[in-house]
């Protein structure tokens, strides 16, 4: 998963054409850990399909703001620079698989 901060969220997130998910996690955080497989897992299954990234929300602070997040791991999904869906929580890959392929079905 690429890694993200405030310096390159525009360029990768906000004016790509590939539709992505973004993982905002903390290192602190074990549910976080928990998650980071299942990502990675579809990151590396769906690789020609999706760009999957990642944010710290304690190094990149204003930009998880920004996003409105105060629950983590949580997902948003972007496509052409529009935020389409997010969630927080802990979820199994089968159900942030199904997720992942519903949100950007039209994509």
């Amino acid at each position: 998963m690429l890694h993200l901060t405030e310096r390159n969220f525009k360029a990768e997130v906000l004016e790509s054409s590939q539709p992505t998910a973004v993982m905002f996690y903390a290192r602190w955080c074990s549910k976080c850990a928990m998650m980071r497989p299942c990502a990675e897992e579809l990151a590396t299954r769906f690789q020609a399909q999706y760009k999957f990234c990642e944010v710290e929300i304690d190094e990149s602070e204003i930009l998880a703001q920004s996003y409105g997040i105060d629950i983590v791991p949580a997902f948003l999904f972007f496509h052409n620079g529009q935020l389409l869906a997010g969630f927080s929580g802990l979820i199994d890959t089968d159900v942030l698989e199904t997720r992942l392929h519903k949100i950007f079905r039209n994509c």
